[in-house]
C-alpha cells in the first residue's frame, strides 16, 4: 500500500476554456494573517514524523516545530492532521499506532493509543472519528478494518463500527460517516482483493448501514468534501487496472467515474482541485494530470486557478499536497523532491500572486492545517 506514496506527480493541460472559481465564502471570523501546520510524513519505519510550522506575518517555517515546543518527537509517519475546535487538534501518526493530541500553540495535551495502524479523520466536534487497517481496538476484533468513534474530552474510543479491508478517506455528512476502502495490503497479500466500496456509517450509533460500490478498485488517500459531493481517489492496481477520480454524491449516493486520478485534492466548497499520477509497474512510467471538477455539473477542466498556479504544480519533481486555506483562500501546496530529503512549500493567492519564496520543509510533506491569527 505504501507504493503509491512515491508516484505523486503533475502536468497541465492546454485548456484556454477555465471557468473562474467562485469565490470562497467568507469566514465568520475575520483574520489578520494564518499559520499553517505541515505534517511531514517522514520515511516510513524511520521515526522521524515532524510537524512545520509557516507563519504568514513573517512568512518563515519553523521545522522541528513539535520537537521544540514538546521536547520529544513526533513519531513515525503522521497520515493525517484535523482541528477538533478552537483549542484542539488530532494528528494520526500511523506506524507509532497513536493519535496525538496538540494545542493550536504546538503544546501537546494528551494522546489515544488504542486505535493501532490508524490512518484519516474527521470530526464533529464532540467526537473524532478514525479509520483503522487493523484487526483490534482493545479488547475488539475485527476481520476487515474499522472505525472508531473517540469522545474528544476524555480522548477514549467509545463505539466501533467494523467495515472494509484497510479503510482509508472519511467525511461526516447529515449524520453519517462515508468511508472509503481501498484493500490495499492485497497489493503484497493474498487474504483478500482490492476494496471497490464505500461504507455508510451511522454516527450516532456507529451501525453499518450500507456499502456503497463505485466500480472502483483501491480507494487510497484522503477525499475532499464540497457539501454533499465527495472526491475519492481509486488508485487502480499499478498493472492493468488505470486509477480514477469518483464523485460521490453523498444525498443520491450516485457515483461518477472519471479516468484519471485525484491523488491529492483540496476544494473551496464548491468544485475539487485535484494533482494526480498514475504509476505501472508494467512499463514504470507515470502519467500526470492536473484537474478542477464542477460536481453539480460534472464539467472538467484541465487547469487550477489559473495558468500561474497550474504551470508551477506542472513544473514539481513530486507535488505532494495541494491545500486551499478556508482562511485566507490561498493556494497552498508541497514538493516532496525524491521522497528522502527536504521538502518545499510553496504559496500562491488565487489569480497566481507569488506569496513568498519556496520553503523548505521535512521529508515527504503530506498534510496541511491553516489556523487563523486574530492579532
Amino acid at each position: 500500500m505504501y507504493a503509491l506514496a512515491a508516484l505523486l506527480l503533475a502536468a497541465c493541460g492546454d485548456d484556454k476554456d477555465v471557468l473562474p472559481p467562485e469565490p470562497m465564502p467568507e469566514p465568520a471570523t475575520t483574520y489578520n494573517a494564518e499559520q499553517l501546520i505541515i505534517c511531514n510524513e517522514g520515511i516510513w519505519q524511520s521515526d522521524n514524523g515532524q510537524l512545520s510550522l509557516y507563519d504568514s506575518r513573517t512568512n518563515t517555517v519553523t521545522n522541528k516545530w513539535f520537537r521544540q515546543v514538546n521536547g520529544v518527537k513526533l513519531g513515525d509517519t503522521p497520515n493525517d492532521i484535523v482541528q477538533i475546535n478552537d483549542n484542539l487538534i488530532a494528528i494520526s501518526i500511523n506506524w507509532s499506532n497513536i493519535i496525538q493530541y496538540i494545542r493550536p500553540d504546538g503544546t501537546a495535551c494528551g494522546a489515544t493509543e488504542n486505535v493501532p495502524n490508524n490512518r484519516r479523520l474527521c470530526s464533529d466536534g464532540n467526537y473524532l472519528y478514525v479509520t483503522s487497517y487493523a484487526h483490534r481496538c482493545g479488547d475488539k476484533v475485527f476481520e476487515k478494518g474499522y472505525v472508531a468513534k473517540i469522545d474528544v474530552n476524555t480522548k477514549q474510543v467509545v463505539a466501533t463500527c467494523e467495515v472494509g479491508w484497510e479503510p482509508e478517506g472519511i467525511r461526516l455528512y447529515d449524520g453519517r460517516l462515508y468511508i472509503a476502502n481501498s484493500g490495499g495490503y492485497s497489493f503484497s497479500e493474498v487474504q483478500h482483493d482490492y476494496e471497490t466500496t464505500v461504507s455508510v456509517v451511522d454516527a450516532a450509533s456507529m451501525q453499518l448501514l450500507r456499502s456503497i460500490d463505485t466500480g472502483c478498485i483501491n480507494l487510497y488517500g484522503e477525499m475532499s468534501q464540497a457539501g454533499k459531493y465527495l472526491c475519492i481517489n481509486s488508485c487502480g492496481d499499478y498493472y492493468g487496472t488505470e486509477p480514477k477520480t469518483i464523485i460521490l454524491n453523498c444525498e443520491t449516493e450516485q457515483v461518477t467515474v472519471f479516468n484519471f486520478p485525484a491523488t491529492c485534492s483540496t476544494t473551496d466548497g464548491v468544485r475539487f482541485y485535484t494533482v494526480g499520477s498514475s504509476f505501472s509497474y508494467d512499463t514504470y512510467e507515470t502519467v500526470y494530470s492536473i484537474r478542477t471538477i464542477d460536481p453539480t455539473t460534472m464539467q472538467v477542466t484541465d487547469d487550477i486557478f489559473c495558468e500561474a498556479i497550474t504551470q508551477k504544480l506542472a513544473s514539481l519533481v513530486a507535488p505532494y499536497e495541494i491545500y486551499l486555506s478556508p482562511v485566507t483562500g490561498n493556494v497552498y501546496f508541497t514538493d516532496a523532491k525524491t521522497y528522502a530529503t527536504a521538502g518545499y512549500l510553496y504559496g500562491y493567492t488565487q489569480d497566481g500572486r507569488q506569496l513568498f519564496e519556496p520553503q523548505k520543509l521535512y521529508i515527504n510533506p503530506a498534510h496541511i492545517l491553516a489556523l487563523g491569527i486574530r492579532d
